[in-house]
């Protein structure tokens, strides 16, 4: 695991010093608005997840990325399992840094058919509550996760926003917040994401947006998150901003709209080459000036005596 580890780490700097050295400024507009409050983060999904705790640190510092979510049984060892030694240790490298534990990203879910699978992981739930406020964090995410043939939906819901509001009350008393991510087949569908938020009526419990493609089903987009815009926490995924259909330009100017002022993290960061004609950037994307969206994009900018169109390769 060691060699993926550092080539991981070179390329992560490697791509940020392109960034850089193209004169890139660190500045990021969101839908042009220079007052968005919006925060740019990582979750330790596929860039990080071989890394531990010091590593994660310094690559995150270097690419601006100054929130991160730790994805669960990743390199960087943040689990119930630390001592509390440990989690002293854990909260002052953070505190002592200018990245922030914006949460745990857990996979614990209470759809399970068997009573005492659910209870396991309510139970292992409030285990990463506490390991949140000892490290620093400010929530904790979690899952739906999936309906069952032999159960009707509507008890499946009930159950899952039941379990939401035992958590979600449990972790207020340490400061943490529960968050609901829009996962799993069927239960990310955002109309089943709102009923179950109407069960879980716990005002400690948010909506974990997490940029899927069903989120364009049914009224579309706009719709589909005016389904749970209020109960919309500071947490929210996004994927490739320039690669396939999804349409976040859209998105972040509807969080500009609403003055949405939580964290966009990148859960993948797969390097993309863009080629275009100095200084010109696609409009079609996130970025409205010739700035960076740190490690979003590798750009590779061609003179051109009449730029005319951006392609991507």
């Amino acid at each position: 695991m060691q060699p993926k580890k550092n080539t991981s780490r070179r390329t992560f700097v490697k791509e940020l010093a392109m960034l850089t050295s193209a004169g890139l400024a660190p500045r990021i507009l969101f839908a042009g608005d220079k007052d968005s409050k919006m925060k740019l983060g990582l979750v330790t999904y596929l860039w990080g997840k071989d890394w531990d705790v010091p590593t994660l640190i310094t690559n995150c510092s270097a690419a601006q990325l100054y929130g991160v979510e730790l994805r669960t049984e990743h390199a960087h060892g943040v689990e119930p399992s630390l001592s509390l030694a440990r989690r002293k240790e854990v909260k002052k490298m953070f505190a002592d840094s200018p990245v922030k534990i914006v949460g745990l990203g857990t996979n614990q879910q209470y759809d399970f058919v068997d009573p005492d699978q659910l209870k396991i992981s309510i139970d292992q739930t409030k285990e990463f509550i506490k390991l949140g406020k000892d490290i620093g964090g400010s929530g904790v995410k979690v899952k739906p996760n999936a309906f069952h043939k032999e159960v009707p939906h509507e008890k499946t819901i009930e159950q899952i926003g039941k379990s939401l509001n035992e958590v979600g009350r449990f972790a207020a008393d340490f400061g943490q917040k529960i968050r609901l991510e829009v996962h799993g087949n069927e239960t990310q569908d955002l109309p089943n994401i709102k009923a179950i938020m109407d069960v879980a009526d716990h005002p400690n419990v948010y909506v974990c947006w997490n940029s899927n493609d069903e989120d364009l089903q049914g009224g579309g987009l706009e719709q589909n998150l005016n389904l749970v815009k209020k109960r919309l926490g500071d947490t929210v995924h996004v994927r490739e901003l320039n690669v396939g259909s999804y349409p976040y330009q859209r998105l972040m100017d509807m969080f500009v709209a609403m003055n949405y002022n939580g964290w966009i993290l990148r859960t993948e960061l797969k390097m993309v080459r863009l080629v275009c004609a100095w200084p010109i950037v696609p409009k079609d994307i996130l970025i409205r000036e010739p700035c960076s969206f740190p490690l979003a994009l590798k750009f590779e900018c061609k003179r051109k005596q009449q730029p005319k169109v951006n392609k991507y390769h």
